[in-house]
């Protein structure tokens, strides 16, 4: 008995979550398809239900939810999806993350402690999640915690070309929050033309969460443009005391420039009254109106994560993105 022949074929879908639906629309715009459309809705004691309306069989599925308040809701929500997905006998199925959510817990500070970026790479692998692709996590190492492949986006092209082009003639000094990120301000100051870098010695107290001291500037700011540099803000707290800090050693001014804006409160009210000229996000996460202010600038993820889709959906590099060769 001879086989039977078939014609092979790949097809795209994007689905989104509720949480930041003009992010996705954006994403589905510059990849040229539409979001899939879908049933979703609470249940009156919260429970969440979602339903595709079209056939997902043997597609390429790509699931995108920013996780953003409330936190536990989207999360939620998104293994639902993949859930729903796996069971409907989608060929492959990518979550697309563009904040890793608990990504601060990724490691046990004290006993008894969880590792919870851990445990939410375990619920999208059990839910059905093939491949995870996300922007700039808290730490590396978190790629390591799901068991298949891990597309870890970087916004600091997306950042870095917007300080190029407004601040191209200052005398800039790329500056880290704190030490661990020093290698990070690193790659800043060589992407902008080889700056010389400084970081901020603080000490944080473990059993106090989104409180930090800043003690002393470690490199040369004085008279100099400082670019302050973060994964994220969250209330915060110490990317203004890094501010000050600089400030007061002599900077001339102070460009702050972070991939996620979760911006708790109060982050507006001290974001909007601290020295800093400008604050640099993306929108990795859904910014309201109500949590802008003057002198925030808010760029698009899109393109990276459209780009990004397209390399994994036509099996290219991933990695060409940001080498410019693999």
């Amino acid at each position: 008995m001879s086989p039977k022949s078939g014609t092979p074929k790949k097809n795209l879908m994007l689905f989104s979550g509720r949480a930041h639906r003009e992010l996705a629309e954006e994403v589905a715009k510059h990849l040229n398809v539409t979001i899939t459309p879908q049933t979703a809705h609470d249940f009156a004691n919260g429970e969440i239900f979602v339903r595709f309306e079209e056939s997902v069989r043997g597609t390429d599925a790509f699931v995108i939810q920013s996780h953003t308040t409330p936190i536990n809701e989207w999360v939620m929500e998104q293994l639902i999806m993949v859930d729903a997905l796996k069971r409907a006998s989608a060929k492959r199925i990518t979550v697309v993350m563009p904040f890793y959510p608990y990504g601060r817990q990724d490691k046990k500070h004290k006993g008894r402690e969880p590792i919870s970026a851990r445990l939410i790479a375990d619920l999208f692998k059990t839910a059905g999640a093939d491949r995870i692709m996300t922007v700039d996590l808290h730490t590396a190492q978190i790629m390591g915690f799901f068991d298949g492949p891990v597309d870890h986006l970087l916004a600091q092209n997306v950042l870095a070309e917007h300080i190029k082009k407004t601040y191209d003639n200052a005398d800039i000094t790329v500056v880290s929050p704190d030490s661990g990120r020093v290698r990070l301000a690193e790659k800043w100051a060589q992407q902008l033309g080889d700056k010389p870098i400084a970081f901020i010695h603080k000490t944080r107290d473990p059993d106090k969460p989104n409180q930090a001291v800043a003690n002393r500037v470690v490199g040369r700011v004085r008279g100099r443009l400082c670019v302050l540099i973060d994964d994220m803000i969250d209330t915060g707290g110490t990317i203004v005391k890094a501010t000050e800090a600089l400030l007061d050693e002599g900077a001339a001014d102070v460009v702050i420039a972070s991939t996620h804006g979760i911006l708790s409160d109060p982050a507006t009210e001290r974001l909007s009254n601290c020295k800093a000229r400008e604050v640099i996000v993306t929108n990795t996460l859904p910014i309201p109106p109500e949590k802008r202010f003057p002198g925030l600038t808010v760029l698009s993820i899109a393109p990276l994560l459209a780009r990004a889709i397209q390399e994994v959906f036509e099996d290219g590099s991933v990695t060409s993105l940001f080498d410019g060769a693999a």
